[in-house]
């Protein structure tokens, strides 16, 4: 479910950037909050599920939300403004965001050459970013703010009442999306009429997006968070080869020295953590 859920989510990448180049993105963000909320909502009236229980007004599933909140604005803002391959390769530090939140809010078991790993991977990120260099680009480092808001989130996921399901969460993280794109647009300005082409962006955008967050919350709550994160490496990979076939996109060796650093982190730590279940 994380790796095909990680390729959807390249694909609406892949939509979003291009939507990016006729509209705002907090428009973006409120087509892609009505849309799932439509779906979810179909879904929970389906299942003949309360929209709202008790359950959901807790400090963990506000927490969430909040975190979505700040996770999609400032990755949307970075894909837009930045490179695809860049941001999606810092976004691939999430994964060790998580496996250290974790360790600390949960007390899953980390050791110390795990720790070593996820120093690596951050490393990686530092060389991807590269401060101070000619090629840094600052619209990068919103996708590092949506990393860890991204992190929080999953955590959040896990912690979230095992009462509410799937789809109970994830109207949850899409009714966010709304407030959060009328508000940008309040800054930034104002709504524009979507052309032909957009349309097409945005709905391409809203299906693989919903996708893509329905698998990854399931999977987040089947599995161990330690065990299942670390399947996101798989992102980079459909990540790169869009963003030099669609884009065309250069990617000079110090983006891919860094990726590659995040990426042999990640599938360290999964090879460790996979021997301790043995």
């Amino acid at each position: 479910m994380m790796v095909l859920s990680m390729g959807l989510l390249a694909i609406e990448d892949t939509f979003i950037k291009l939507a990016s180049r006729t509209l705002p993105v907090g428009e973006i963000l409120v087509f892609m909050g009505v849309a799932g909320i439509v779906v979810f909502s179909i879904l929970i009236a389906a299942n003949k599920e309360p929209f709202a229980p008790s359950e959901a007004l807790t400090p963990t599933v506000f927490g969430r939300m909040l975190s979505e909140i700040v996770g999609r604005i400032s990755y949307s803002l970075a894909l837009a403004l930045g490179s695809m391959a860049v941001v999606a390769a810092v976004l691939q530090a999430t994964p060790l965001a998580v496996t250290m939140g974790a360790a600390i809010i949960f007390g899953e078991k980390v050791g110390i050459r795990r720790w070593l790993a996820i120093l690596v991977g951050f490393a990686g990120v530092l060389i991807i970013l590269r401060p101070g260099m000619q090629r840094f680009e600052p619209a990068a480092l919103l996708s590092v703010v949506g990393l860890f808001a991204l992190a929080f989130r999953d955590l959040a996921t896990r912690a979230a009442p095992k009462s509410l399901s799937n789809r109970q969460l994830g109207l949850y993280g899409f009714v966010t999306l709304v407030p959060s794109g009328i508000i940008m647009l309040m800054i930034s300005g104002g709504w524009q009429n979507p052309l032909d082409g957009a349309w097409v962006y945005l709905a391409g955008m809203s299906v693989f997006g919903i996708g893509a967050y329905y698998l990854i919350t399931a999977a987040m709550r089947v599995g161990e968070v330690a065990v299942v994160t670390p399947f996101r490496y798989s992102r980079i990979v459909f990540a790169l080869l869009i963003s030099v076939v669609v884009f065309a996109e250069h990617l000079d060796s110090l983006t891919l020295i860094g990726a590659a650093l995040v990426f042999a982190s990640g599938l360290y730590t999964m090879w460790r953590e996979n021997l301790r279940h043995r």
